[in-house]
């Protein structure tokens, strides 16, 4: 839950604390699951067409949300996304 600079923690995000700055919005990063995966491997699976393992993980969290009967949230995907610095 410890964010590292200039990334925000995946928590904040999930739970809507964390909201984009000028320069966020202009790479493209905005709230949902696309920027947790681009805070954590987002070097290597983002701002790029989407690998295999985004999609099947993509396809792990939309599982669990319809077990547990919450929503998707909107922006799943990375790939409009710059990694972060």
């Amino acid at each position: 839950m410890t964010p590292q600079s200039p990334k925000p923690s995946c928590h904040s995000v999930i739970t809507g604390q964390w909201n984009p700055s000028s320069a966020d919005s202009a790479a493209g990063r905005v709230p949902g699951y696309g920027v947790i995966t681009n805070i954590i491997n987002g070097g290597i699976e983002c701002g790029k067409p989407t690998p295999g393992q985004v999609q099947d993980r993509i396809g792990f969290y939309k599982r669990y949300c319809d077990l547990l009967q919450v929503g998707y949230g909107n922006n799943l995907y990375c790939a409009n996304q710059r990694p972060f610095a």
